[in-house]
């Protein structure tokens, strides 16, 4: 099964009844973020998932390079992503710095912090992954806004140390996806896929505005179809904000989540 879900799908499911209830439904795949993996321990986390016959597909996040501490905040998202045995760190480059216009050079700013943790990446076996985001988070969130930004900005790098998200929740809007998601195969950026559906609308806070699977306007199984024939051969992360769908009892959220995957995706 290609089917993980993203650990903020259920956001409030505690991680031992997500494990026990990942490994009932016979989903295989997490994704998982740092704050609740932080609270129930690293270590723990990693021996849960185990136990529980389950592979971590990604660690979300790092990023937000804006900040001064970011390369050894994100040196340690690399350190927790390879004690989790997760191959792929998520990278949020986040927005402008307060008060600043500069988007140029907070673009700039992302590359830089690139190269100081790429090679750090490859050490730890971990690749990087440069998720673009719809641009209505550029100001404030992420100053990648487009699939072929992201390749640029991975260029420079080995491409098992530096790789792209593509999220259809993000991407679904742009014209040149389709050519840019040929160009992530062919240079073999793929890092992740992930999907959520776009709702028409946004409900009140963009940021819990995710649709479910087959709810909105994305050709999701499009978006699948494209990144097979570009080579992704990985795990499809569904990554859903809804507070609808958070207040739902996890196994009930789960098993909705993978019937609309089944009949929008695979």
């Amino acid at each position: 099964m290609r089917f993980s879900l993203n650990q903020w799908t259920t956001r409030h499911w505690p991680l031992p009844d997500l494990a026990a209830g990942c490994a009932a439904a016979g989903v295989s795949g997490v994704g998982l973020w740092r704050e609740p993996v932080a609270e129930y321990g690293a270590a723990r986390t990693a021996k849960l998932v185990r136990d529980h016959g389950l592979t971590v597909t990604s660690l979300c996040r790092g990023g937000f390079f804006r900040e001064p501490d970011a390369v050894a905040v994100n040196r340690r998202a690399v350190e927790e992503a390879a004690e989790l045995g997760a191959p792929v760190l998520c990278l949020v480059s986040g927005g402008l710095p307060e008060g600043s216009r500069d988007l140029d050079g907070a673009v700039a700013r992302v590359a830089d912090v690139l190269a100081e943790l790429a090679p750090y990446a490859g050490e730890h076996g971990v690749r990087l992954a440069i998720e673009p985001l719809h641009p209505m988070y550029c100001s404030d969130r992420c100053v990648v806004t487009t699939l072929a930004q992201a390749l640029d900005l991975a260029a420079p790098h080995p491409s098992d140390q530096v790789g792209v998200m593509i999220d259809t929740y993000h991407l679904w809007w742009d014209p040149a996806v389709w050519d840019g998601i040929a160009r992530a195969g062919a240079q073999d950026r793929i890092a992740l896929f992930q999907v959520a559906d776009w709702i028409t609308p946004l409900p009140e806070g963009v940021l819990t505005g995710r649709g479910m699977l087959g709810d909105g306007c994305i050709d999701l199984r499009r978006f699948r179809a494209a990144v097979d024939a570009a080579g992704y051969t990985g795990p499809i992360e569904a990554e859903i904000f809804n507070e609808a769908l958070w207040a739902m009892p996890g196994p009930e959220a789960l098993s909705l989540t993978l019937a609309r995957y089944r009949e929008h995706v695979e």
